[in-house]
């Protein structure tokens, strides 16, 4: 650990040095963390829990536009570990997105500096363990950008700034789940829900009057949940980092990998009131409460923990459509939201995604395509860059659904830089599914149920779709993206049901030019770690 220090140290310092030159006008902030098991208790038995420096969950990560961000991340568990970001883009950079496909993990006893930036972005995001089934033992946080002190931003400034991590949770241990993953078989449903990584008791403290903002990410395993709060609205100010016209609301679904910013003023006599999270479209609805306690309580909480709804998709599906870009606010940058007029742009590409789970060699599978991911022994990404052959193949993913059977590949598909890309996620199961694509936010044109036709586009809202990077598609139903293909690189699609993406339900997108150019593209990291093929390569002079 002394001499991984004393590199670690030496690294701050070059980079001190370089950013201070090269990016003089962007800050730089330095974080040091120390991954470890611990005992937790989150719904009351004890279980191997992931820790960051010693927190469950982990720490929030604050931060401004165009920040760098130096993590040095020390992996002290017995097996190699490795973080993503859920959300941040990685402009041009995805050697340090942090899924397998990109990213070598950090063996165990080890440690890797992340060198990230927040490159034109503003909002709220999470990072997570992105390995085998870490995610189910902890080992995520918040992630909140701010805006640049000249950039407005279209509400007033909150007295109070909460990060509210919900989401479904298991009493076994990530290992045993694995296990049962491994086995061929599928996983119960979840045994409870977490608030702040507690089943009960997580509180929110506010002043009567006062507005505060809550950062609201669900960062569960599989399930869509509800957040309300008792006798409380709830006006939702931000998506993904993306301002939003400023709807206000009883109650809020958060499909599993979505993150929201709402802000709730404590206008009711003061006392305190129930903050509750339950389960959606379950046939069983679980529910955890937390507390929003007044500063001036004159009580505890009382009454009935307040209903919400249950299974009901139009309601959501309405909720959904509901959510519109501010057209009007500035994003990143002193420009308007809506001066890119995305509806007015040619597609180049259609793309349809079915997803499908089934058997393959009598173990439960998932798909895209009929396509179900296999893992490489190398990452995709520097097997691309270093020129190693029988990695990975592209078009080893159609752009249309096949209709055959399931098969195992390392899915694979190119598109090249800069085309507008529409993108349909299809769903005949009768779950609501949710699917993620890293380094990039999209535009969510339209969803509806049925099948999707070339008819569907003239329901889709072409003026102030919501911007985002997680998108849910309700049962039996389609929704419709657009796309920018602005970002060089190699990045994952995939099921935000951590299971499915487990048992192959994800594929990776290559956004290719033939150019080497930086302006384009960043070369491989000089400390990137390297593996499987890769290893004994030779990265770049820093």
């Amino acid at each position: 650990m002394a001499a991984n220090a004393l590199f670690a140290a030496a690294l701050v310092i070059g980079l001190s040095l370089f950013f201070a030159v090269v990016k003089a006008e962007d800050p730089y902030r330095f974080f040091e963390w120390n991954v470890t098991y611990g005992d937790i208790w989150p719904l009351g038995v004890r279980q191997q829990g992931i820790l960051i420096n010693g927190q469950f969950p982990g720490p929030d990560i604050h931060s401004v536009t165009n920040d760098n961000i130096i993590i040095n991340v020390f992996n002290s568990l017995d097996e190699p570990f490795l973080l993503s970001w859920n959300g941040i883009q990685q402009r041009r950079n995805s050697f340090v997105d942090g899924v397998y496909g990109t990213t070598c993990p950090i063996p165990p006893g080890k440690n890797y500096t992340y060198i990230l930036q927040m490159k034109d972005q503003i909002g709220s995001f999470y990072y997570f363990p992105s390995l085998g089934f870490h995610k189910a033992a902890g080992g995520f946080g918040g992630i909140r950008i701010l805006s640049r002190p000249r950039i407005p931003v279209p509400f007033p400034d909150p007295a109070g700034d909460y990060t509210v991590l919900i989401g479904d949770w298991y009493k076994a241990n990530h290992t045993d789940l694995k296990a049962q993953l491994d086995s061929g078989r599928k996983l119960p449903l979840p045994d409870g829900i977490l608030i702040n990584g507690r089943s009960s008791g997580a509180t929110l403290n506010v002043e009567q009057g006062k507005t505060y903002r809550l950062r609201i990410s669900n960062v569960g395993l599989q399930g869509s949940l509800n957040f309300r709060i008792q006798n409380h609205k709830m006006k939702v100010i931000e998506v993904e980092g993306i301002h939003t016209l400023q709807t206000t609301f009883s109650s809020l679904d958060v499909h599993v990998g979505q993150s929201y910013s709402v802000l709730v003023t404590a206008d009711q006599p003061p006392r305190d009131y129930y903050v509750v999270v339950s389960s959606r479209f379950t046939s069983n609805i679980t529910t955890t409460t937390g507390i929003l306690r007044y500063s001036n309580s004159a009580g505890g909480v009382s009454g009935p923990i307040p209903g919400g709804p249950t299974i009901q998709i139009d309601w959501s599906l309405n909720q959904a459509r509901a959510i519109r870009t501010n057209l009007t606010a500035s994003g990143p940058r002193p420009n308007p939201q809506g001066s890119y007029h995305y509806g007015m742009i040619n597609t180049t590409r259609t793309v349809r995604l079915a997803s499908s789970a089934g058997q393959v060699n009598g173990k439960q599978r998932y798909a895209v395509n009929s396509v179900s991911f296999n893992p490489p022994d190398t990452p995709l990404k520097l097997a691309d860059y270093f020129k190693i052959d029988g990695v990975f193949r592209t078009g080893s993913i159609q752009y249309q659904p096949t209709g055959g059977g399931i098969y195992l590949d390392t899915s694979v598909m190119q598109v090249d830089y800069r085309t507008f890309v529409e993108i349909i996620f299809e769903n005949s199961e009768d779950i609501v599914q949710s699917w993620h694509i890293d380094g990039y936010s999209f535009w969510v044109v339209g969803m509806d149920g049925g099948q999707w036709t070339p008819d569907s586009r003239n329901e889709y809202n072409l003026r102030d779709a919501v911007a985002r990077y997680t998108v849910q598609v309700y049962p039996s139903s389609w929704t419709a993206i657009l796309i920018a293909l602005d970002n060089v690189g190699m990045w994952n699609v995939r099921s935000e049901f951590w299971a499915r993406q487990y048992l192959g339900q994800q594929f990776y997108l290559r956004v290719y030019t033939p150019s080497t150019s930086l302006r384009d593209e960043y070369p491989v990291p000089k400390n990137a770690l390297l593996c499987g093929r890769a290893s004994g390569r030779r990265t770049r002079p820093l």
